[in-house]
C-alpha cells in the first residue's frame, strides 16, 4: 500500500489560526524532526502542524533564501539535507536507512507504543528492536523491515492486495488416484467434490479426468524449524543454480519460513504455492511427484523461481513480480502497484539474508 502523501508538498502555512489539532499528516513528525535538527523547531516533535511549525518552515526558506510559502516542497526538503527525504512510504526500511520516512516511522512506532530510543531520522538497532516489537505485537513476520504490511499497520490501515490466487483449480486425476485422497490433499471432502464435479459415484474416477477443486487448503506438516527451512532453501537453491539469497528473501516475504501457513484462498507452505502451481512444477518441471513436506514445498518454489528467472531472461525484478502476480500477468501489464512493492521488499531483504 502507498502512503498517500496529501499533497505535492506537505503542507503547513495557513494553519496559525487554526487549532493545533486542526490538520495533521503523517509526514509532518519528518518534517519536524529535519528542522529540528536544522535548529529552526523547539517544539514537540507531535506530528500536527501547527504555527510553531509552519514559522520554522518560513524561518528556514528565509536562511535558504527559497521562496517563503510555508510549504515544504521538493526544493525546501532537498535544502533539509538527508533527513529531508524521501517522503515515507516510497521506499522499503531496513537497518541502517537514514531520512525523513525513517524519522516517521520512530514516531509512528512511538505512538504505538514500541518506541524507538530517539527521534533522530536514523534506522539503528534500537529502531530495528522498536520494529520488531511492533511487528510481533500485530502478527507480522517479525523481520525488521518496514514494508508495505508494516506501513498499513503503522497507519492503522489495511492493506489492500488484488488476490492472486485463484478461488478454485482444476486437478488432472492420475493414475492411483481416489476422489477422497484427492480430496484430503486439498483440504475438501468427497462430498464436496463430487457436488462441483456432478459426480454420480464417487468410487469412479478416470484417468485423465479434469476435477475443480473448489477453495483449496492444503493441509502439511507444520514441523520444521526456521534453521531446517533454511538448510532446505540453500541445498535446493544450489541444486537449481539460484542465487540462495534470493530464495531465503522469497521464502521469508512470502511465510517468514512458516511451513505450516496456509492462505484463505490455498495457497501453502514456505513459499505459499498453490495447488495449480504445484501441479505445474511436479508435472511439467520436475516430472515427478515431490513429497508434501516442507523440503518438498521448498523444492516446488524454488524450482518455479528459476523457471520464471529463466522465462524473464535473468531479470530478478520481473521474476519476483511474476512469482507475486503471475507471469501472464506481468507480460500483459507489466507490474502492478502492489507487486512493484512486493519485489522492493524482497529485494531489499536479499540484501539482508
Amino acid at each position: 500500500m502507498r502512503v498517500k502523501v496529501l499533497s505535492a508538498a506537505v503542507l503547513v502555512a495557513a494553519v496559525a489560526a487554526a487549532p493545533a489539532a486542526a490538520f495533521t499528516n503523517p509526514q509532518i513528525p519528518g518534517l519536524q524532526v529535519a528542522l529540528h535538527a536544522r535548529g529552526f523547531y523547539r517544539g514537540q516533535i507531535d506530528g500536527i502542524a501547527g504555527p510553531l511549525t509552519a514559522q520554522a518552515v518560513r524561518d528556514f526558506q528565509r536562511s535558504k533564501r527559497l521562496h517563503v510559502d510555508g510549504l515544504a516542497g521538493p526544493q525546501t526538503r532537498r535544502a533539509l539535507g538527508r533527513l529531508g527525504r524521501p517522503l515515507f512510504g516510497s521506499r522499503p526500511l531496513a537497518r541502517g536507512a537514514i531520512g525523513w520516512d525513517v524519522s516517521v516511522l520512530q514516531f509512528m512506532l512511538t505512538r504505538r507504543g514500541a518506541a524507538a530510543p530517539r527521534l533522530n531520522g536514523n534506522f539503528g538497532p534500537g529502531t530495528h528492536a522498536a520494529v520488531v516489537r511492533f511487528q510481533r505485537r500485530v502478527g507480522l513476520a517479525p523481520d525488521g523491515i518496514v514494508g508495505p504490511a508494516t506501513r498499513a499497520a503503522l497507519l492503522g490501515r489495511k492493506i489492500a492486495v488484488p488476490s492472486r490466487r485463484p478461488p478454485s483449480v482444476v486437478y488432472r486425476v492420475r493414475n492411483g488416484d481416489t476422489l477422497a485422497g484427492i480430496a484430503a490433499r486439498y483440504g475438501s471432502t468427497v462430498a464436496k467434490l463430487a457436488r462441483a464435479n456432478r459426480i454420480r459415484s464417487p468410487n469412479v474416477i478416470l484417468v485423465g479426468a479434469r476435477l475443480v477443486i473448489p477453495n483449496p487448503a492444503p493441509r502439511m506438516p507444520s514441523g520444521a524449524t526456521a534453521d531446517e527451512v533454511r538448510a532446505h532453501i540453500d541445498r535446493w537453491a544450489a541444486h537449481y543454480g539460484v542465487d540462495a539469497r534470493l530464495a531465503r528473501a522469497l521464502a521469508w516475504m512470502e511465510s517468514g519460513f512458516q511451513p505450516g501457513i496456509v492462505s484463505p484462498v490455498g495457497a501453502w507452505g514456505v513459499m505459499q504455492i498453490t495447488p495449480a502451481t504445484w501441479d505445474f512444477v511436479t508435472t511439467v518441471l520436475i516430472g515427478f511427484p515431490v513429497p508434501r513436506t516442507a523440503e518438498g514445498n521448498v523444492r516446488v518454489g524454488v524450482a518455479y523461481l528459476r523457471h520464471l528467472l529463466r522465462e524473464f531472461r535473468g531479470n530478478e525484478r520481473l521474476a519476483l513480480a511474476a512469482y507475486y502476480q503471475g507471469p501472464a500477468a506481468v507480460r500483459a501489464r507489466g507490474l502492478l502497484p502492489e507487486s512493484r512493492e512486493f519485489v522492493a521488499d524482497v529485494l531489499a531483504l536479499k540484501s539482508r539474508m
